[in-house]
């Protein structure tokens, strides 16, 4: 058995829920016990303990995610998504090999785990070796087959027969799905499709949806029906449906939205960088509609760092609504843990509870960022308006320790930066 003793342990409910001079153990890389330390059970002559001087959060969980495009950070810079899309990103894609974005995957996901980002949705090519990235890093990855048009991807039937000989092959760090581009990228008859074999295997299946005001245009016109009108007329909600951005939604979306329980990534750093909008954050939240913070790709944010998105999206709510209540603390930071881990269907992550894993994050409070304390909610304030990932010192993943004292336990780094710094001038063509 693994014992955490620790300052506080925030729990990543929706209620901010916050227990101090806290206590947590894991057996087996689930928790086990987690409570006041006044009340904890012995901890046996074999316990490993370990103590920590700050607190103790929940594993973050990025909904949505290209994570090797680290290769393209910075890339672009200035344009609006359409010409980023076809005059910057796609040219270089095409020039991807599976080790470029398996090394892309790698680093990323190293980087991922010191801002404290257990698990992330992830959109790109090559799957099976962003799995071997995971694997390699130690963490979590629900890793979606893509369904695109591009050169060197093969046809949409043989990219759908690759998601669907994925399914069953999950472990205890990985988990596939299907992740169709979008509406106006993919025809609608594949995205039926795609959603029937996600329905029939269980997978998750995500889209983005509504990204920018003009995307659904065409399709507007030549069929009358906005995006998500028209994938609920052509059989694609329902099952595990995830709608990535859904920044341009009217009531009548919402409600389809509501109607057929599909969640949403809201991604406020890529959609504010690239001028996309300002997502609907609280009447989704207001109808029931799950929703979790996802950090798009990083050459579109540009980074993968979910404390920085929680709290734009808490400052983007409360803009919008023209209320400082919009979106309180609590519910920003469930939108990253909790909340995020709903959206995605797995309810084994994203909160310290008994029975999740234990994928864990430390946060020094030992800096002038956490204090003044007059309450223990004070610390749940701070994390999500004072501090950030550069308080990360530990994490943990299904127990194992992927992050020591703000270093990565399972790479290298440094080979990894250089690495990833000559493949993205190649594909540059520099």
């Amino acid at each position: 058995m693994q014992r955490f003793t620790t300052r506080a342990v925030v729990v990543g409910d929706h209620a901010g829920t916050v227990v101090p001079d806290a206590v947590l153990d894991v057996e087996d890389g689930v928790i086990s016990w987690v409570g006041a330390a006044a009340d904890a059970p012995p901890a046996g002559d074999d316990a490993q303990v370990t103590a920590l001087p700050g607190v103790l959060v929940p594993g973050m969980v990025n909904t949505h995610s290209h994570a090797p495009m680290v290769l393209f950070r910075g890339q672009g810079e200035g344009l609006p998504l359409d010409r980023w899309l076809r005059e910057v990103m796609w040219p270089r894609e095409a020039k991807l090999t599976p080790e470029d974005v398996e090394v892309a995957m790698t680093a990323a996901s190293a980087e991922m785990l010191r801002h404290g980002v257990t698990t992330s949705v992830e959109m790109y090519f090559h799957p099976d070796r962003m799995a071997a990235a995971v694997h390699r890093t130690g963490a979590r990855g629900l890793i979606t087959h893509p369904l695109i048009e591009l050169p060197g991807t093969g046809t949409f039937d043989e990219q759908l027969a690759r998601a669907v000989d994925s399914a069953g092959a999950e472990d205890d760090l990985v988990e596939y799905g299907i992740g169709p581009h979008s509406a106006y990228t993919v025809p609608l008859p594949v995205l039926t499709a795609a959603a029937k074999a996600a329905r029939e295997h269980d997978l998750l299946l995500t889209v983005h949806v509504a990204e920018t005001a003009t995307e659904g245009d065409d399709l507007l016109a030549t069929h009358g029906l906005s995006v998500p009108q028209l994938l609920a007329a052509h059989d694609v909600l329902g099952g595990r449906v995830l709608g990535a951005h859904c920044v341009h939604m009217d009531d009548g979306d919402l409600e389809l939205w509501r109607e057929y329980d599909v969640a949403v990534a809201h991604c406020p750093g890529s959609n504010t960088k690239l001028a996309s909008g300002t997502a609907r954050l609280r009447d989704m939240l207001d109808l029931g509609i799950r929703v979790g913070i996802g950090s798009d790709g990083p050459a579109s944010n540009d980074n993968l760092d979910l404390f920085e998105d929680l709290r734009l999206a808490a400052q983007l709510a409360r803009l919008r609504e023209r209320d400082a209540t919009a979106l309180t603390a609590p519910e920003a930071f469930w939108l990253a843990t909790g909340g995020a881990a709903a959206a995605i269907g797995r309810d084994d992550l994203g909160q310290l509870v008994v029975g999740r894993r234990a994928d864990l994050v430390h946060v020094d409070t030992e800096d002038i960022a956490f204090v003044p304390v007059g309450d223990v909610e004070d610390l749940l304030t701070h994390l999500v308006w004072s501090v950030g990932s550069r308080h990360v010192r530990d994490t943990w993943v299904g127990g194992r320790q992927v992050v020591a004292g703000g270093v990565s336990t399972t790479v290298d780094e440094a080979e990894l930066r250089a690495d990833v710094q000559t493949r993205a001038m190649r594909l540059a063509g520099r």
